[in-house]
């Protein structure tokens, strides 16, 4: 299956459990890898035979910004839902939500979640 991929987009939303989290917000960054054909895009170059991925791009920077999770586990499940209802031909979508400033005392790069869902996962 083909893929098309979304690398370190970054979003500033107001997820966590701390009342902090939820009050001040923190950067998040995102990479999702979406499977669909691409064989019909790459004989026709339209881009309706493929998922924009700048309109995904603005589904999820929606998503995140929409409303606060405790966990981003919930977050990250909310953006592969909203992705796969986009568009059908969207078959999975895999999505690593990463918080680079959570509030741990210790030093790290960031902690994340990574999460795969099927479109069976929600018909």
């Amino acid at each position: 299956m083909d893929q098309i991929q979304i690398r370190g987009l970054e979003i500033y939303a107001w997820h966590g459990v701390g009342l902090e989290e939820k009050q001040k917000g923190q950067p998040f960054v995102l990479d999702v890898d979406m499977e669909c054909s691409l064989k019909k895009a790459g004989k026709t170059d339209d881009l309706g035979d493929t998922i924009n991925y700048a309109a995904v791009i603005e589904e999820i920077s929606q998503v995140m910004r929409d409303g606060s999770c405790d966990l981003i586990e919930r977050a990250a499940s909310r953006v592969a839902e909203a992705i796969l209802k986009m568009d059908m031909r969207i078959c999975r979508v895999r999505v690593l939500l990463k918080k680079p400033e959570a509030p741990i005392q210790a030093n790290f790069n960031y902690v994340a979640v990574e999460i795969t869902r099927e479109r069976k996962d929600y018909l």
